[in-house]
């Protein structure tokens, strides 16, 4: 629930609870403390800064590896992790990334501005007391047409399993809605985008994927939302013992 009192939900949310309906409510109804962050989530963010950085700012390559490099020894120094020969390879593919991530971009959608980065998104959900919460990494703008990024950090890249995993490509569904909803832009004239940034990856570590989001997709992941939703008031916390093998309640007082 926000300041204001409105509730929401973010995609974050509703993910864990198709992942597990009790591992939700452990963390967003009781509050409790879960997963905090590791060596990986801290590249991830350190990466996103260097290209949100990139792009609104216009840094060119070292001044990128600069912003990821001071994130990533923030990050890390916070969760303690120890600076040895892992760390530095963390921040040798870092340098890397931060400096290619933008512009291969730009190549891509060379007369495309920007039109905001870190998209808040709070907008209302039909026939709900709720609101969506979100941000978009990037988003460009050309004439009225729109294309909406999402940055995704990974080590070799994604199979294609994951490129058409419901809940993977439902991420850019809703941020198409409901941005469009926010400003009132017609949906044939946004494009959504995941751009994989691959830490591992000998050639091609950037790569543009385009998740198409027509009619059909944006109603079924309107209506998974809905489904939570109806669960979540109804105080429905079914626990998925499929998904216990990485939860971190697992064995604990909280969960056993």
């Amino acid at each position: 629930m926000s300041d204001s009192g409105q509730k929401h939900i973010s995609f974050s949310e509703l993910k864990l609870w198709k992942e597990c309906p009790y591992r939700r409510k452990l963390v967003y109804e009781d509050k409790l403390k879960g997963f905090v962050g590791n060596i990986y989530t801290a590249f991830g963010t350190a990466v996103h800064l260097a290209c949100e950085k990139g792009y609104t700012e216009n840094l060119d390559s070292e001044e990128r590896k600069k912003v990821f490099v001071e994130s990533f020894e923030e990050e890390t120094t916070q969760l303690n992790i120890e600076k040895n020969s892992e760390w530095e390879k963390f921040k040798e593919q870092g340098l890397i990334l931060s400096s290619e991530a933008v512009s291969v971009t730009k190549q891509h959608f060379p007369d495309w501005e920007v039109f905001s980065a870190e998209e808040k998104l709070y907008e209302s959900i039909d026939g709900e007391n709720y609101n969506f919460k979100g941000f978009i990494d990037l988003i460009l703008k050309k004439d009225d047409k729109y294309i909406l990024i999402d940055w995704k950090t990974c080590s070799w890249g994604w199979d294609m399993r994951r490129k058409s995993d419901k809940m993977t490509v439902y991420q850019l569904s809703y941020y198409k809605n409901f941005f469009a909803k926010k400003y009132n832009i017609d949906l044939n004239n946004i494009e959504t985008y995941f751009i994989l940034l691959k830490r591992t990856a000998k050639k091609n570590r950037v790569e543009l994927l385009r998740v198409t989001n027509g009619q059909k997709r944006l109603e079924n992941s309107k209506k998974l939302l809905t489904n939570a939703l109806a669960n979540i008031k109804k105080g429905f916390n079914i626990k998925n013992r499929l998904s216990c093998r990485f939860c971190e309640f697992k064995n604990t007082e909280h969960c056993t």
